[in-house]
């Protein structure tokens, strides 16, 4: 399982702080598309709150997440505009969320004046490039049981909290949702689910997936 460090992928206050003062504050509420697939890529974006789904379109319309969940602390739209055209992604909140949106000249200024930041920029690429290859890898080698269980072990350390039930990930997903993350349908993810739940490796309550078993999550990862 590919795990990367998350401070590589999340900014330090002082790093934060200087995205903020070159950029401003946006509010998204939930379902709100935050930039589109052909929109020039002229800002970027660092996630105050919230968390963001990264996706494309399939040809039959269905919301297909590409890369990972952006959670606070992240920046987005990174690679895009710094290489410069059109997006080829779509970003949307999944709940409410702030954004700061910095203007790409304004970006590239404060990286040549900031080199410490534009090294971390920099770092975070090079970590999503590994982990858009290592997702590549998981789709052609691995079944969904072993994909959907590897997201799960994902989640939980990326947004889990430590519960009395195990390690509640913190993020409600809907089961739609998780398909297109791990590229399968509904139906597959839903009866997965429940095969977990009944050998205790997770509990469900309601739309909160709890990890109890993580060892014997792990052994679907084949």
């Amino acid at each position: 399982m590919a795990v990367i460090n998350s401070e590589t992928l999340l900014l330090n206050e002082t790093e934060k702080m200087l995205v903020r003062q070159a950029g401003s504050i946006v509010h998204y509420p939930k379902g709100h598309v935050i930039f589109s697939a052909g929109e020039i890529s002229d800002r970027v974006y660092l996630i105050e709150s919230g968390w963001v789904k990264i996706y494309r379109l399939s040809t039959d319309g269905r919301r297909v997440t590409v890369g990972s969940i952006r959670s606070p602390g992240e920046m987005m739209g990174l690679a895009e505009t710094l290489w410069g055209g059109e997006r080829t992604c779509f970003a949307g909140a999944i709940n409410d969320a702030s954004l700061v949106v910095v203007g790409k000249n304004k970006f590239e200024e404060l990286l040549a004046v900031q080199p410490f930041l534009a090294i971390k920029i920099a770092k975070l690429l090079g970590a999503r490039m590994r982990e858009a290859e290592s997702i590549i890898h998981e789709m052609v080698c691995w079944q969904a049981p072993g994909r959907l269980a590897l997201m799960l072990l994902k989640m939980g350390e990326r947004c889990g909290v430590e519960t009395k039930n195990g390690i509640k990930i913190n993020l409600p997903l809907t089961h739609e949702e998780i398909a297109c993350m791990v590229g399968t349908s509904r139906q597959t993810v839903t009866s997965l689910l429940s095969t977990f739940k009944q050998e205790k490796s997770i509990v469900l309550e309601g739309r909160e997936i709890n990890i109890v078993n993580p060892d014997k999550l792990a052994r679907w990862i084949v």
